[in-house]
């Protein structure tokens, strides 16, 4: 009943910028903390940012000062706006929330949902 979907990735030059978004859907009536994470090939999954239900943010050192993320509580979306791209930042980018509240049959909640992922490639 909830999902979340990523858009936005793709082929970018070193230097350039892209802009991901990740919408969760459903009879949602609230999100805690949102966050995008990435998994290069060969490499484990790793936090690259995350933002609460109150806009606090928190970034991973590799991407401070050239990432920025943030959400729209009403569209129920988050976005990573990526700047300064290196081919080090290649990978595929996924949407996790840590819990959602939505309703079915009354008031439930749901932890750690994750969108299936969209590939980011930083390359020349």
């Amino acid at each position: 009943q909830v999902q979340l979907v990523e858009s936005g990735g793709g082929l970018v030059q070193p230097g350039g910028s892209l802009r991901l978004s990740c919408a969760a859907s459903g009879s949602i009536f609230s999100i805690n903390t949102m966050g995008w994470y990435r998994q290069a090939p060969g490499k484990e999954r790793e936090l690259v940012a995350t933002i609460t239900n109150g806009g606090t943010t928190n970034y991973a050192d590799s991407v401070k000062g050239r990432f920025t993320i943030s959400r729209d509580n009403a569209k129920n979306t988050v976005y990573l706006q990526m700047n300064s791209l290196k081919p080090e930042d290649t990978a595929v980018y996924y949407c996790n929330a840590d819990r959602i509240g939505y309703y079915s049959i009354g008031k439930r909640y749901g932890m750690d949902y994750w969108g299936k992922g969209t590939l980011v490639t930083v390359s020349s």
